[in-house]
């Protein structure tokens, strides 16, 4: 089966699991308050397969963008006829729990699941959890220009002290050309300094042009590239580059740049021997398609942690990752509102097909179980912000009712509806076009 179909097949099952699972908390908790639901949907549009089963229909539609609960009654413009079975007929807090149960179970199944794979499958970097000792600083990087060196230990970053390799890619990551004040100890010095990171790639996240020392594992190769046709297998420990030692795949990178075509030799530990291969690097296209670089045709696989974890301690951790992992997504939306990152660092529907795409070929299952994780968290947390039509949004009305004492009138809640509609609609599009521009290289270029 080709990538393009694994892709198309992975994300229409995972999405759909996702909005099945979440459509469902809204139906069984209104089921169980006395909420007469009068259809379940998958999709949008009209209803091309179902079966109605008592006062419901169950029915998948059309356009395969999403799911919904029609509960009687739910929607403002409806006229309500003063049914106890119908929606607005409830009290608030029977509304509240309503609309909170769909992000509820896309948070408890993201936890259940990343708890699952890490009783199965624990793989995790080992250096992600070293002190952040930088081993390399990219030329012209916004680290270089701050002056840091190789041996310089970040005590400080973004308010956290004595922060981890985890800790300090995210907060670089979530802040391209916006200033991090840092502190790092160099020997019996400690210097206060202050950094930009620079956008990069196509998502345009942001960039410090440092990195963690790291070895240099051969992990999947390209057949037709230049470290296979010389020899070199996967598995190979890259230790040197023409004589000196080689701190982490991000050096051999810029190197590699450096040396342009000129043949390279490596040194490489195999089997507890050393292997002397030299490499003519060629220029090729990345996994950024508008990007080519010098290359020798194989993927890093640092040293990883791998085993299982019991079940208390694989739900400590899954809880430890979704928290952080909520934290980010939090942060990614405060700062995309004040205009401090791009709406390039979301990934639309294109971006999520091709990561579950290259999950799903992955060996196993806990790949993409993990990914699925990842994506109901996501879908969990952002059905909570406080935009109308969404669950937050219903959530907020319901607050702000509560603080009235009484119900928002009618007409002001279809405003509000409609503006959010319009709103949710030019947020997609636009998510789809930054999707489309970086999928398509030069696009931007063509368009008029």
């Amino acid at each position: 089966m080709s990538g393009f179909l694994i892709a198309v097949l992975s994300v229409v099952v995972i999405l759909g699991f996702m909005i099945l699972i979440h459509e469902f908390g809204h139906y069984a908790v209104a089921k169980l308050l006395g909420v007469r639901v009068e259809q379940f949907a998958i999709g949008f549009g009209k209803r091309l397969v179902g079966f109605k089963k008592g006062e419901t229909d169950y029915r998948i539609n059309a356009i395969p963008l999403g799911g919904y609960v029609k509960m009687s009654g739910e929607n403002p413009m409806d006229e309500r006829t003063g049914d106890p079975a119908e929606f607005l007929s409830h009290p608030r807090w029977h509304r509240f729990l309503i609309a909170i149960a769909g992000p509820a179970m896309n948070i408890l199944l993201a936890i259940g699941l990343l708890t699952g794979v890490y009783m199965v499958h624990f793989e995790y970097p080992l250096f992600l959890d070293k002190p952040a000792v930088i081993s390399w600083v990219k030329h012209d990087s916004a680290a270089a220009e701050a002056g840091l060196q190789p041996g310089d230990r970040i005590t400080r970053i973004d308010g956290v002290d004595n922060p981890t390799w985890d800790q300090v890619y995210p907060a670089v990551m979530l802040s391209p050309n916006q200033p991090l004040d840092i502190t790092v100890q160099r020997g019996e010095q400690v210097l206060h300094k202050n950094i930009v990171p620079k956008p990069v790639t196509t998502s345009e996240i942001g960039s410090a042009g440092w990195y963690a020392e790291q070895s240099v594992i051969v992990g999947d190769m390209e057949p037709d590239m230049p470290a296979a046709k010389a020899g070199i297998k996967e598995g190979d420990k890259i230790i040197a580059m023409d004589g000196k030692p080689l701190p982490s795949i991000d050096a051999m990178i810029e190197s590699l740049q450096e040396t342009k075509d000129k043949p390279v030799d490596f040194t490489v530990e195999r089997d507890g021997q050393k292997l002397q291969f030299r490499v003519q690097p060629v220029l090729a296209k990345t996994e950024d398609a508008s990007e080519s670089r010098y290359r020798i045709g194989f993927q890093n696989a640092p040293e990883m942690k791998i085993g299982k974890l019991p079940f208390g301690e694989a739900f400590t951790r899954s809880l430890d990752e979704n928290k952080k992992g909520s934290l980010l997504i939090l942060e990614l939306v405060q700062k995309l509102v004040r205009r401090q990152v791009s709406l390039r660092t979301v990934e639309g529907p294109i971006g999520i097909g091709r990561a579950a795409g290259q999950a799903a070929s992955e060996k196993g299952w806990t790949p993409l179980l993990a990914l699925t994780s990842a994506i109901s968290l996501n879908l969990g947390i952002f059905n909570l912000l406080p935009i109308p039509i969404l669950d937050g949004g219903v959530i907020l009305l319901l607050f702000v009712e509560s603080l009235m004492r009484r119900d928002i009138s009618l007409r002001i809640k279809e405003r509000i509806y409609q503006a959010a509609f319009v709103f949710l609609v030019l947020f997609a599009v636009m998510v789809i076009y930054n999707d489309l521009l970086k999928t398509l290289p030069g696009l931007a270029q063509r368009l008029p």
